[in-house]
């Protein structure tokens, strides 16, 4: 499994490399191992330390546990003793290696079994049939990636032309080329919400600032490369490069800032068959994705507003694919444009809850605000 993850993100490298020398670019940067910055890392070597974290995120999604279930108790306050050796790590890491073994020898290879194929949110993957929900209703989930454009469902141009006509026509789409917006950030178990900046630009730029209680943390993307900057005490690395399903995700979540260019921020779209949500609606769902061997992106629309109500997009770790949610809503008029005033954005590692109090549009900002963000303090 470690071969396999090293040989993945080298080979990741030589082609984000060839990308941009053939560009005129200069090469992102390389980001920090998960053994550079851990110990007692034994199998999954050779990936990046934010991957790494997703890696974590998929275990406690998997199994319904948090950090401290499987690691020390005192972990809590020191990412120093999550190195510290649990009966847990050694199962977890016979467990990865017997889905290794499984997904070479019966699937030649490809991810189609994952922690999450068992244990479906539990400790211990249950054993005996449920008569429940063999006698109960039927269960629709949605796959996990549209093959094909679904048959009687809209194109995905009809799709969009509609979301812009929804939104204020590509006019006034057109015509946002930048905004700055405040509000407040709250995150999963945090009572408190934090004050929050965002700066955007076109096309595909964006900053989030968010002042919490431990300090600032901000979300990055310059139009090519994205990073995370957060506080010490919450996070292994002061600022951690974006790269994979991460990178593309924080280009999709700049661009649909910027609805004008929706059009063009992914290629390959497809309309798949309505999803459902939890609370009984049904949605139109359109695929696209960001670049070759990269996961595919989701949009979903709601068919009698033609608005964005969802966007999720996905990471490859090397125990499998983890989600990323973003939910939109209160949208209201910005210069004739509508935008959304709240998001709720759940991944495997947390949940947060942002909502804007202003927005002013078209207005100067200085390029450095997309830079890389200096280590938090």
């Amino acid at each position: 499994m470690g071969a396999r993850g090293t040989f993945a993100a080298a080979t990741a490298s030589v082609a984000l490399l060839l990308v941009a020398v053939a560009h005129g670019q200069a090469p992102a940067e390389r980001p920090q191992l998960a053994e550079e910055v851990f110990k007692n890392v034994q199998i999954l070597r050779g990936i990046p330390v934010k991957e790494f974290m997703g890696t974590m995120g998929m275990f406690s999604a998997s199994l319904g546990l948090n950090c401290t279930d499987c690691h020390v108790e005192e972990a809590g306050g020191s990412w120093a003793r999550y190195a510290d050796e649990t009966e847990l790590k050694r199962t977890t890491r016979r467990m990865v290696a017997m889905v290794n073994s499984l997904n070479k020898s019966m699937f030649g290879g490809r991810q189609a079994v994952t922690c999450f194929s068992c244990h479906r949110g539990i400790n211990r993957p249950r054993v005996i049939p449920d008569l429940t929900i063999q006698y109960g209703d039927p269960i629709i989930l949605e796959a996990d990636e549209i093959t094909e454009q679904a048959a009687g469902e809209p194109t995905p141009d009809e799709v969009f032309d509609r979301y812009l006509k929804a939104i204020g026509g590509p006019g006034a789409a057109a015509s946002l080329t930048s905004f700055t917006a405040r509000g407040t950030y709250q995150g999963f178990d945090d009572l408190e919400k934090h004050p929050l900046e965002i700066y955007a630009s076109a096309p595909g730029r964006r900053a989030t600032i968010v002042h919490g209680a431990f300090g600032d943390s901000a979300w990055t993307f310059d139009g090519r490369n994205g990073w995370v900057a957060q506080p010490p005490v919450t996070a292994p690395v002061p600022v951690l490069p974006l790269t994979g399903g991460d990178l593309a995700g924080a280009r999709v979540e700049a661009e649909v800032a910027f609805p004008g260019r929706i059009k063009q921020m992914l290629t390959e779209w497809r309309v798949g068959l309505p999803a459902i949500f939890d609370d009984g609606r049904e949605v139109t769902v359109v695929q696209g994705r960001a670049a070759a061997g990269v996961p595919p992106v989701k949009l979903y629309f709601e068919p009698e507003t033609g608005l964005l109500t969802r966007l999720v997009y996905f990471n490859d770790t090397p125990v499998g694919r983890i989600p990323t949610q973003i939910d939109y809503a209160d949208y209201r008029d910005v210069a004739g444009l509508k935008m959304p005033f709240k998001w709720t954005t759940t991944w495997t590692d947390g949940r947060s809850i942002t909502e804007l109090a202003s927005v002013q549009p078209n207005v100067a900002i200085d390029a450095r605000r997309f830079a890389k963000p200096e280590p938090p303090r």
